[in-house]
C-alpha cells in the first residue's frame, strides 16, 4: 500500500475550491454570498470538514452568517457530492475565521503606534 501524506490536504483544498464556486454562483442567499473561504480541514476518515470563513462584516453579521450556512449546508454537501467523487462525502462545519480580522487588528495597531507622537515624558534633556 502507498502511503500518500497530502491526499487529505488535496482533498480539502479542492472542497474548498468547489464549494467557494458554489457559494458564488449557486447561492442566492445574501447573508452567504459575500464571504471568502479561507481554509477547509478534513478529519482522516473524511467524515467532517471544518470550512472557515471570513467576511468583512463578519463580526457584527455573525450570527446571520451562521444561520445562511446552516439552511444552505444541505445543498452545498449535495451539490460537492455531484462533483467531488469520495467514498465518505464529509459533514460540513463552518467556521468563522478570526484570524484575518486580528491580523488586520493586530496591523491597525502598529500603525497607530508608529504614527503616535513621542510621549512627552521626558524633560527636553538629551
Amino acid at each position: 500500500m502507498v502511503h500518500r501524506p497530502h491526499r487529505g490536504e488535496r482533498v480539502a483544498e479542492q472542497i474548498r475550491r468547489e464549494l467557494a464556486e458554489l457559494i458564488r454562483l449557486e447561492i442566492k442567499d445574501p447573508r452567504v454570498r459575500m464571504v471568502t473561504l479561507t481554509d477547509v480541514e478534513v478529519t482522516p476518515d473524511y467524515a467532517h470538514a471544518r470550512v472557515y470563513f471570513t467576511s468583512l462584516s463578519a463580526e457584527e453579521h455573525l450570527p446571520e452568517l451562521q444561520a445562511g450556512f446552516k439552511r444552505a449546508g444541505g445543498f452545498l454537501r449535495h451539490e460537492l457530492g455531484r462533483r467531488i467523487r469520495l467514498h465518505t462525502l464529509p459533514e460540513l462545519h463552518f467556521v468563522y475565521d478570526e484570524s484575518v480580522e486580528r491580523g488586520a487588528r493586530l496591523s491597525r495597531l502598529i500603525d497607530e503606534a508608529v504614527k503616535a507622537p513621542p510621549s512627552d515624558d521626558s524633560d527636553g534633556h538629551s
